[in-house]
């Protein structure tokens, strides 16, 4: 009899307790759904913004462009009419001179208006890469366990060894190159040389490296992979390409003296080599002087 007292009121209250454990999941689900239409929201929101930021990016890279060539323009004018004014002495000089500094203020409101159009696209790239680390940092997956710590007397890992074979590692880093996924390639040519550095196509792989930078636009990167290449290895097939391109991500950099000192000792040490014939072209584009190198025998590799 006492049993069915007790067991009289346990049985009523079972229902209630598990009742209440199935509350609580659907309300976790009904939580975790809204959570997970949120975030499509938000993920939208942003996938529209980065589009439209990169709409307007393009539109300043176009209008750069542009005024990239009215700079050119009114640059070729410029030592145009200064040639005219040179061979016709018998005006004044110091009418000439009104019209140089006239030209001289001219260009210099041009180059002051692209200085303001290069900081505003300057911008424009910083806001774009901030919304995309934003989404980036909003699709990435949680953060993984503990890790379970190996009990004393466990066997080590092994040591890092080569991912694949020297020649397949390059090909691939190669074909992702040529097929636009640069920062694959970046990676694959990194692994390279830092498992097979003292192989033929070492120098190789470090000047893609370099070369990748110098498309990104990353210069300060490029010089240093391209120096490597120089000092790093002895005499290679890419000795000059590393040379010409330092000369080349030099004059990104502002630094036109250094710039034009690569491209004049390339013509030295490879005076019959396409790259001697471009590097000359370089200096004369700048303005200065360069006796045009000989023919070249054959094409280069």
């Amino acid at each position: 009899m006492n049993f069915w007292r007790i067991a009289l009121p346990a049985l009523t209250l079972l229902p209630l307790l598990m009742a209440a454990p199935s509350k609580e999941i659907v309300e976790l689900q009904r939580d975790v759904a809204l959570i997970q239409d949120q975030l499509r929201t938000l993920q939208r929101a942003f996938d529209e913004k980065l589009a439209a930021l990169t709409v307007l990016t393009q539109q300043s890279l176009d209008a750069a462009n542009k005024a990239n060539t009215g700079v050119a323009v009114l640059d070729g004018g410029v030592r145009d009419r200064l040639r005219e004014h040179e061979k016709i002495v018998v005006a004044p000089v110091a009418g000439v001179g009104a019209k140089v500094d006239q030209m001289a203020g001219e260009f210099s409101g041009v180059k002051e208006s692209m200085t303001d159009l290069l900081s505003r696209m300057s911008k424009l790239q910083q806001q774009v890469v901030d919304l995309s680390s934003a989404v980036k940092t909003m699709q990435a997956p949680p953060a993984p366990p503990p890790a379970i710590v190996a009990p004393a007397g466990a066997a080590p890992t092994a040591a890092a060894v080569p991912p694949i074979p020297a020649a397949t590692l390059y090909q691939n880093a190669m074909k992702d190159k040529s097929g636009g996924k640069t920062d694959l390639a970046l990676q694959e040519f990194k692994d390279y040389i830092t498992y097979y550095s003292n192989t033929e196509l070492a120098p190789n792989a470090q000047f893609h490296i370099g070369d990748i930078y110098y498309g990104n636009g990353d210069y300060e990167n490029a010089l240093q992979n391209f120096d490597l290449v120089l000092e790093k290895f002895n005499e290679n097939n890419k000795t000059d390409d590393a040379r010409f391109m330092k000369g080349k991500a030099l004059l990104k950099m502002d630094e036109r003296n250094k710039g034009v000192a690569e491209f004049r000792q390339l013509i030295r040490d490879s005076p019959r080599s396409d790259l001697a014939t471009k590097a000359c072209a370089e200096i004369k584009r700048l303005g200065l002087s360069c006796a045009a190198p000989a023919k070249p025998a054959s094409k280069r590799r």
